[in-house]
């Protein structure tokens, strides 16, 4: 428990507010520690709005985990520690928030003009891809265009070739492996280039 006038979000307090934090809950006693946490937050947040946010926060979070307080004389030091961390917790999020947004806002992160060499080569590899994809046994090629372009299930794909669904499976399997290799050879001769 922080002693007056000490600590994070302390305030002094007079014999009447002294009076006050030892009755019962009252109107009186209800804005004094509004205040408190309030003080609490507006030290950490240095932000008016933030802090009455984070204030009203930490006396919801207090009220409802208020049995759970096994000793009710530390309430003060309790309510302290709810709203500083609140405010923590606000406070990194705002610089998380403002660290994204401006790693974003750089052009640095913007993707790359696309230049005449790029379209060459997209329609370059968009060739290979294609006499691929021909090079593949038919029924291979059938069950993996009806699974990657068409979007059918495995189910689908099986009750329309007539094959059982591992069959089905064995055959996108083989098929993109196949496939694969090709684009990966394709690859390689790019870079040899």
């Amino acid at each position: 428990m922080l002693a007056a006038g000490s600590g994070v979000g302390a305030f002094r307090r007079g014999p009447m507010q002294e009076l006050v934090l030892n009755q019962p809950v009252s109107t009186a006693r209800s804005e004094l520690v509004r205040e408190l946490a309030y003080r609490v937050a507006q030290g950490v947040l240095r932000n008016t709005a933030d802090a009455e946010d984070v204030a009203q926060e930490a006396l919801l979070r207090a009220y409802k985990s208020f049995e759970r307080l096994r000793d009710r004389s530390r309430f003060r030091g309790w309510l302290v520690r709810i709203s500083f961390r609140l405010a923590l917790d606000r406070l990194r999020s705002a610089k998380r928030r403002e660290q994204r947004d401006t790693l974003w806002s750089q052009p640095t992160h913007l993707p790359p003009p696309v230049t005449a060499e790029d379209v060459a080569a997209s329609n370059q590899f968009q060739g290979h891809l294609e006499r691929a994809l021909e090079e593949l046994p038919e029924k291979l090629r059938l069950v993996l265009l009806l699974s990657a372009m068409d979007g059918y299930t495995i189910e689908e794909i099986a009750a329309m070739v007539g094959v059982p669904i591992g069959t089905v499976k064995s055959r996108i399997f083989i098929a993109r492996k196949k496939l694969a290799e090709k684009l990966r050879c394709y690859a390689n001769t790019i870079k040899m280039r």
